[in-house]
């Protein structure tokens, strides 16, 4: 299975092994966080490069000249005479070389850490099956969903703040600073931001960008979109579409508020995003029933508590069945 999983995520595999790992990651929990640790891994060493200026062949040519080099001065030095100093001001003498040369070794030190400061360290937040908040050093806040993966710097520098969501779905509040953007990268396409507040669901296929306050730029390849609050975009990494549109309502934070607020809502977006969050199968056949809305705010936690309510408020039955769940 990781031999697939490696032409999974590098875009080799063939149709077959696709649907053979879409398959495996649903069969169990382990199986999804042991595929989210596999990309988590795979998107991050493809972050870290070694690189190295040197030569070996000419690193090895000198190592042998040095080696001649010595070999000769040892042979002329054979049977000359020996020359005395004097072993306290030669130790002075030295020491004062040592000084001197402890000095520019140093000040060489300061000059590199100043001009050539040390990479900052990447951190992971992986959030399983709770969600997770976390400050960043620029004192901007990450409200992680469920089953998330988000990877950034213990330290931003340069003219930029950078991160990369790199699945699931978070809620960012950006400290204000307009002389260092905040840019998230998803996939092949960047978030950037000065300092607002947005929402973003980040899987293989699609990704969705809500505003909540302030201005966001997404961009992938050469389009831009520019969003103010109440607007969002959905990105179709398949077909390459931005698609630009209203949300309809506030579902997207359930996570952070444990609400779902409903305000004229219908109930088949109601559904919706229930069997999205609950991972059920939830059906309503009389789009009559469907279409009717509802105004209520329903507590995250158990879901039949929430189908008891719908249940009541509508005078309609939930029936439960081995693969589905249908409203009637």
């Amino acid at each position: 299975m990781d031999e697939i999983l490696v032409k999974y995520v590098t875009g080799e595999a063939s149709s077959s092994e696709i649907e053979l790992v879409t398959r495996w990651i649903k069969e169990s929990k382990s199986n999804e966080q042991y595929f989210a640790h596999f990309k988590l891994i795979w998107e991050t060493s493809k972050s870290l490069q070694i690189e190295s200026n040197l030569d070996e062949e000419v690193c090895w040519e000198e190592f042998k000249q040095l080696a001649e080099n010595a070999k000769g001065r040892s042979e002329e030095d054979a049977g000359q005479p020996v020359l005395q100093i004097n072993t306290r001001t030669g130790y002075r003498y030295w020491m004062q070389i040592a000084a001197v040369w402890a000095l520019i070794a140093g000040a060489g030190v300061l000059l590199f850490t100043w001009f050539h400061p040390a990479k900052p360290e990447l951190l992971t937040l992986q959030s399983f099956d709770t969600v997770k908040t976390d400050t960043l050093a620029d004192g901007s806040v990450i409200t992680l969903n469920k089953n998330s993966v988000a990877v950034y710097p213990d330290n931003f520098t340069g003219n930029t703040r950078e991160m990369k969501l790199i699945s699931g779905e978070a809620f960012f509040s950006i400290a204000h600073n307009r002389e260092k953007p905040f840019i998230v990268h998803i996939n092949d396409a960047a978030v950037k931001v000065v300092g607002t507040s947005f929402n973003i669901r980040n899987t293989d296929v699609k990704a969705e960008v809500i505003v909540e306050t302030g201005i966001v730029e997404v961009t992938r390849k050469k389009v831009l979109i520019r969003l103010t609050p109440t607007e969002k975009v959905d990105i179709d990494y398949r077909t390459g579409e931005l698609k630009k549109g209203a949300t309809r309502d506030n579902f997207y934070n359930y996570y952070r508020t444990k609400e779902f607020v409903a305000n004229k809502t219908p109930l088949w977006r109601v559904v919706q995003v229930l069997s999205d969050v609950y991972k059920v199968n939830i059906q309503i056949p009389d789009q009559a029933i469907a279409n009717r809305t509802l105004t209520t705010t329903l507590r995250l936690g158990s879901l039949d508590p929430i189908l008891e309510i719908i249940a009541t408020t509508f005078k309609v039955h939930i029936i439960h069945e081995p693969d589905q769940i249908i409203i009637r």
